[in-house]
């Protein structure tokens, strides 16, 4: 059974609150220039070290201000509300955590996550199945990582992604294949670590 945020045993852990700086991600990393705690920042240059030549880290999103996540909850819920209209606030929850977690465990308000993928040395996105983002309901559930209805292809390089960064201990969100973290408190219960590194990042802390 998938482990979603949502999940009281999330909120439940602890967190240290280890006070270390938000950085910028380099240049090598994609655009987006994105900020993300120091020691995430290491673990991706070495990620990126491990990776067959000609394939590159592609960041997209890193920190996340808490406005920006509770915006992006609301849109969301409100999509689920429509096409179900019934649903219950506990459910809505549920089904919300698939695609943006609850503000109180959300990794990237933490600046513990990044949203990325891969690309060749070009600077074009290889085929992971779905792009980054797409909902659920965008991608019939294709953005699942282990989903089925995906090309070999992408299969291989979502096995890659997974391979590369998770030797550097960062967990994936199952629900998003392009979501990975470190040091926050879903990564603390799926890694048994006991507490989280991380928790909300200040306003104006970047």
């Amino acid at each position: 059974m998938t482990l979603l945020l949502s999940d009281p045993r999330v909120s439940a852990v602890p967190v240290h609150g280890v006070d270390e700086p938000l950085v910028a991600l380099d240049r090598g990393f994609g655009p987006a220039r994105a900020f993300v705690r120091r020691e995430l920042a290491i673990r991706l240059e070495s990620a990126r070290a491990a990776l067959p030549p000609g394939i590159f880290l592609r960041v997209v999103e890193g920190y996340r201000p808490s406005h920006r996540q509770q915006a992006i909850i609301e849109r969301y819920s409100a999509e689920i509300r429509t096409e179900h209209p019934d649903i219950t606030d506990p459910e809505l929850r549920v089904l919300t955590s698939r695609f943006v977690a609850p503000l109180e465990v959300a990794p990237h308000v933490a600046g513990a996550a990044v949203d990325l993928t891969l690309v060749d040395s070009h600077g074009n996105e290889l085929d992971l199945g779905t792009p980054i983002d797409a909902t659920p309901e965008q991608s019939g559930g294709r953005c699942y990582f282990a989903a089925e209805g995906i090309s070999a292809l992408a299969r291989a390089n979502r096995e890659l992604l997974a391979r590369v960064l998770g030797r550097e201990g960062l967990v994936n969100y199952p629900t998003e294949w392009w979501h990975y973290s470190y040091g926050d408190r879903y990564w603390a219960l799926a890694t048994g670590a006991g507490a989280a590194l991380y928790g909300p990042v200040l306003s104006g802390a970047a």
